[in-house]
């Protein structure tokens, strides 16, 4: 047989056992050791710029929130201020209407002293004539009655009286026409 052995006298290569593994088996084993070191290292840094990504986003959500807590403070302190002025004028305008009330009862009591005031002088004038009425003193009478009319006295006096007494304004129009009955009959 032919087949045998034509190298004259050398040993043919010796079968490999199955469980050792071939130099070619290694290759890919360790081709496939630096791709995978390669992914792992990739999904390291993207895991890191996804990191650094987030921090850097809470970062910039953390000064955007400090700035809104900024505003709305600002925002409560004009509300606030607001509210105080509202109240302000509130008071301003309560304040105002108390003034006014004040002036309006100052004014009535001003004008109640003056129309005391009138009664009291034209009671006085009334008083003088009735003295120099008693007194008989004609020409002194109508002087009086003159000023009284000019003062206008006559409106100032009381219309009423109490029970007894003649009111003033009745006594001042008898002294009137007893002092012009006087002055008719004198020659």
């Amino acid at each position: 047989m032919k087949f045998e052995k034509r190298s004259g006298g050398a040993d043919s290569p010796a079968p490999v056992p199955d469980g050792g593994a071939s130099p070619q088996a290694d290759k890919p084993s360790a081709g496939k050791k630096p791709v995978v070191i390669y992914i792992m290292i990739l999904f390291i840094v993207a895991f890191l710029l996804m990191a650094l990504s987030f921090v850097m986003h809470q970062r910039s959500n953390s000064e955007v929130l400090g700035e809104l807590q900024n505003s709305v403070s600002a925002m409560q302190e004009v509300q606030a201020t607001q509210d105080a002025l509202v109240n302000l004028q509130g008071q301003l305008q309560d304040a105002e209407d108390t003034i006014e009330e004040l002036e309006s009862a100052a004014e009535e009591q001003q004008q109640a002293l003056d129309a005391a005031q009138r009664e009291a002088e034209a009671l006085l004038a009334l008083y003088t004539l009735q003295q120099q009425y008693t007194a008989g003193d004609l020409e002194a009478c109508q002087n009086s009655i003159q000023a009284f009319e000019a003062a206008g006295y006559r409106d100032d006096l009381p219309q009423s009286a109490e029970d007894g007494v003649t009111p003033p304004s009745q006594r001042y129009d008898q002294l009137k026409e007893a002092v012009e009955a006087r002055a008719a009959a004198q020659p």
